[in-house]
């Protein structure tokens, strides 16, 4: 599918009924992993991308250069609708303005802004502070009328709740969606009860942000859906799940001086040629001919 009509099916997505999984990815593998098993709609974490490209904590390193250059990589290996984490927008509205226009030429689904001071840090961690809530409101404003295509979704997030509570959070998404916002992120609500709270507040879709050891109740989707969420992303559960399996690997290697103890699952070294798309370049290379033969 073009970029176009990824973000058209994702509209449509939420048009529909149920609850959206998105899975969070953040590199080639684990774009095309949750590629090949339809999901429809990936979630570009910027955790990911900050832990997996730089080896940083989610605090602000990555660079918008560098998340666009993630964004098109990511969009050009999966069919899947991507949408991706913008943090701040990277500075004021001017910057957002670039920031969305070249989200978008990057073929991303969907952008999440978020009203965290810079630099910003995880969601999900202390230390957070907020933008005064009309400085937020002009980056909403300036965000919608900087997409090109209408379908382009518009994730809002206020990360208000976690310091000033959550009444704050939800006049500020409210404010969001006055301005334009497509999709409300509050983010780390603290008890099912306020999550329920959330999603009747709004004629709106709601995200859920569902990161295992969080400060918000992970929950499974059927419940998730009848509180009312629409979407529902998992942005840590690949990149902790590679965490611990690398561990486990890495420290038989080290322990055994070899990989014939290592009790890790693995995919076969077949599969994953296939996942990678050597099948291509074979295929190439039966048309065109090996330069090296």
């Amino acid at each position: 599918m073009t970029a176009r009509e990824k973000r058209k099916a994702l509209h449509t997505c939420f048009e529909g009924g149920g609850l959206i999984v998105a899975p969070g990815v953040f590199d080639g593998i684990s774009a095309r992993i949750a590629d090949s098993e339809g999901f429809d709609a990936l979630y570009m974490t910027g955790y990911g991308v900050s832990a997996s490209y730089l080896g940083l904590a989610d605090a602000g390193f990555a660079t918008l250069t560098e998340m666009v250059d993630r964004v098109r990589h990511l969009v050009d290996v999966t069919e899947t609708p991507l949408i991706a984490d913008a943090d701040t927008g990277y500075g004021g509205a001017l910057n957002v303005r670039h920031t969305v226009r070249y989200y978008e030429a990057a073929g991303a689904a969907g952008i999440q802004l978020e009203d965290q001071e810079f630099p910003k840090k995880c969601g999900h961690t202390l230390g957070r502070r907020v933008i005064p809530m009309e400085d937020m409101v002009t980056k909403i404003k300036v965000a919608v009328d900087s997409r090109e295509d209408e379908n382009l979704l518009i994730v809002a997030r206020t990360d208000a709740r976690t310091t000033h509570g959550l009444d704050e959070a939800l006049r500020r998404a409210g404010a969001f969606l006055a301005a334009g916002a497509d999709v409300l992120f509050v983010e780390s609500p603290e008890s099912e009860a306020e999550m329920a709270r959330i999603c009747a507040e709004f004629d709106a879709p709601c995200l859920a942000n569902m990161v295992e050891g969080g400060r918000t109740p992970v929950l499974p989707a059927e419940h998730l859906a009848e509180i009312g969420y629409r979407i529902a992303i998992y942005p840590a559960t690949g990149f902790l799940a590679v965490g611990a399996s690398l561990s486990s690997v890495y420290a038989t290697l080290k322990r055994t001086g070899g990989s014939a103890e290592v009790e890790t699952p693995m995919m076969a070294f077949s599969d994953f040629n296939t996942l990678i798309g050597f099948e291509d370049v074979w295929t190439f290379d039966k048309i065109y001919g090996d330069a090296d033969e």
